[in-house]
């Protein structure tokens, strides 16, 4: 299987002047753990995962102040859509992240994460834990 048939096409891009605030809060509603960050000043594709915003407001930053652009990984292993699913998911595993860019061309196509190969992985598994919105209080 391939990147292309596991990744996510729906690519949240953000600029660097985000707060982490907004981004969290785009990323929430598209349910997505990743944005790319587009820094057209500095010429380059970054990623702010949930990761990130965790590390920020778990140091004490402030979400309405820390941007967007500080917090971006600038250096991005990006995929191709034609990557196996192994080669995906061994670069994960060499650099220690869960998200990849995915690249056609000039610009991203898409986002794949650990979940969405394990999904593809592992598609007839049934779910052990309930999901949060599942639960009744």
């Amino acid at each position: 299987m391939l990147v292309r048939d596991a990744m996510s096409t729906v690519v949240l891009t953000i600029g660097p002047a985000h707060t982490l605030r907004q981004a969290a809060r785009l990323m929430a509603e598209r349910r997505v753990g990743a944005a790319v960050v587009l820094d057209t000043d500095a010429g380059g594709l970054g990623i702010l995962t949930e990761r990130d915003i965790l590390i920020s407001v778990g140091s004490g930053q402030d979400p309405d102040l820390e941007t967007a652009g500080t917090h971006t990984t600038t250096d991005v292993v990006f995929a191709a859509p034609s990557w196996t699913l192994e080669d995906a998911a061994d670069a994960m595993a060499h650099g220690g992240f869960r998200h990849l860019i995915v690249l056609d061309g000039e610009g991203p196509v898409g986002v794949v994460s650990v979940r969405d190969i394990i999904r593809c992985w592992a598609p007839g598994r049934r779910r052990s834990h309930p999901q949060p919105d599942a639960l009744v209080g």
